[in-house]
């Protein structure tokens, strides 16, 4: 029987290429040509074994680089689809108004593989993209500063998000950045941190639609205070696109009075979650008619005054029904609009949070623990005793939760109120995927000017990012790792180029598909 070709598989993954022969009911071994690692390596093996079985073909020249394979040698590779698959996203946004080469690559970089920026050049070659110059990447930095870059790529998200998810709902967080340096600078800070970092920190303000979808975003010094960060990016986003009708959605972080008025001010409406110490007040009237029992979902729609607590009436008298929140109503204008809502799910998770922090009350009291500052702990003549009284109250409210609006019942009912706010996960999914998919911490820029420049590259590849997203379902990790292995290989054999291109599967093509990306192969 003449020698063959055989394919096998390794313990690594790989294809081992063998040329063997059967003799007497066995296989032997006479050549092997080698291990292929990618559809491309295997497509040049299997070549170089083709040519070793015809007849006056040289003998394979062990000794050669390891991408010279039997006298074919790779030329070049790359993972075409996936850089067409960004190239596309990228011109599907109209990110296509800035003709910067430097900045795209920055950004196919960070969605790729986030890394600093000096070693985004590897990344970019591994991809099979000729990276530009590393002092043309610092001057990008400071290119995107002088052309407003983020500015442009600001109004093509606001065009995307106008014709898909649409702009009635806008939703608003914050969170920090931190850097990886000793020293504080006037921008640079130690501040309020979520994770309780002692690093110098940036607050970044994020604002999206309703699907997460980034529309603007804005850093401060870190120690700004979240409420002094609100209104400065929904007015920036509002006068960029000449904006006039939205809710801006926010979490009770948000929440302050002179905000809330600023905010109704611009002629914007919105809805925040409410300050607990609110509630007994805002629902002493329902508490008062129809006692401390509530329904799953039960809502109170009633008002809550801007500043300070509502004055009693002297008689205690307290009315049957809850006062419709009314902008036209001289009564109401010390007022807004608040609506509370019961979760059982919620009250349990309340009932035993507020019995670990009793436990932590009374182990400090008896002596048991450190006499710090806890809830329920109050000082009566020279002791220390359980604060039952606010135990009771705090027990009464579990379950509740408040949402403070300007916008009057006839135009937003309740349950619509609460599932607007509830829509701020797409928020805090953005900001995960700013962090973990793209990186955006730590930052290692020292000047202002090119920390904000990072931010603008991590902004446009978070825009990306979610437009991906929608399109497939598929998380970004998933897509580079479904697309990058699928590599494009170039060999020269015998003097001829051949193009091996990667085969894909069925699932692979359909999520292309997804993307509008037709090519199959």
């Amino acid at each position: 029987m003449p020698p063959k070709l055989r394919k096998v598989p390794t313990a690594s993954g790989a294809t081992a290429v063998q040329i063997v022969v059967k003799e007497s009911g066995r296989v032997q071994v006479l050549e092997h040509l080698g291990s292929a690692h990618s559809p491309g390596e295997l497509a040049a093996l299997m070549q170089v074994g083709r040519e070793k079985l015809h007849p006056g073909q040289g003998e394979l020249d062990l000794g050669l680089d390891p991408t010279v394979l039997g006298g074919a040698v790779v030329q070049s590779q790359s993972s075409r689809l996936l850089v067409e698959v960004i190239q596309n996203a990228w011109d599907a946004l109209g990110f296509d108004v800035i003709t910067d080469e430097g900045f795209f690559q920055l950004v196919l970089a960070r969605l790729v593989e986030p890394t600093s920026m000096v070693d985004s050049r590897r990344v970019l070659e591994e991809l099979g993209v000729t990276p530009v110059h590393y002092s043309t990447f610092k001057r990008v930095l400071t290119r995107a500063g002088e052309r407003d870059y983020r500015g442009q790529i600001a109004t093509a998200c606001f065009e995307h998000s106008a014709v898909t998810s649409g702009l009635s709902l806008l939703l608003y967080d914050v969170t920090t950045l931190y850097f990886e340096a000793e020293k504080e600078d006037d921008y640079r800070k130690v501040g309020f941190s979520k994770e309780r970092r002692v690093d110098p920190q940036i607050v970044v303000g994020l604002l999206v639609d309703r699907a997460g979808f980034p529309l603007e975003i804005h850093c401060f010094a870190g120690n700004k205070p979240e409420t002094q960060t609100i209104l400065p990016v929904v007015k920036a986003f509002a006068d960029r696109n000449n904006v006039v009708d939205m809710v801006v959605v926010a979490d009770a972080g948000m929440l302050s009075a002179t905000n809330l008025d600023a905010i109704e001010e611009a002629g914007l409406r919105f809805i925040v979650g409410s300050r607990m110490t609110k509630a007994p007040q805002d629902l002493a009237g329902h508490f008062h008619w129809h006692g401390s029992d509530a329904t799953d979902g039960q809502i109170v729609d009633t008002t809550t005054l801007k500043r300070g607590k509502p004055r009693l009436d002297p008689e205690g008298s307290v009315p049957l029904t809850q006062p419709v929140w009314d902008p036209n109503n001289a009564a109401h204008a010390r007022s807004w609009r608040t609506v509370w809502q019961h979760r059982h799910k919620r009250a349990v998770r309340d009932r035993h949070t507020l019995q670990k922090q009793r436990e932590r009350a009374e182990t400090i009291i008896s002596g048991e623990r450190p006499g710090k500052a806890a809830r329920f702990v109050k000082t009566s003549g020279t002791r220390r005793v359980f604060d039952q009284a606010t135990f009771e109250r705090a027990l009464l409210l579990a379950g509740w939760k408040g949402y403070v609006t300007n916008i009057p019942k006839t135009v937003m009912d309740a349950q619509e109120v609460v599932a607007s706010y509830h829509e701020l996960w797409h928020v805090e999914q953005s900001f995960r995927m700013s962090k973990t998919d793209l990186q955006a911490r730590p930052i290692f820029h020292r000047e202002r000017d090119a920390v904000e420049a990072h931010l603008t590259v991590v902004f446009t590849a978070l825009a990306i990012n979610r437009y991906l997203y929608a399109a497939t379902g598929t998380t970004l990790k998933k897509l580079v790792q479904t697309l990058r292995p699928l590599r494009d290989v170039t060999i020269q054999i015998s003097g001829q180029q051949i193009t091996a291109t990667p085969k894909i599967s069925a699932q692979t093509q359909e999520l292309l598909n997804n993307l509008g990306n037709k090519e199959g192969h």
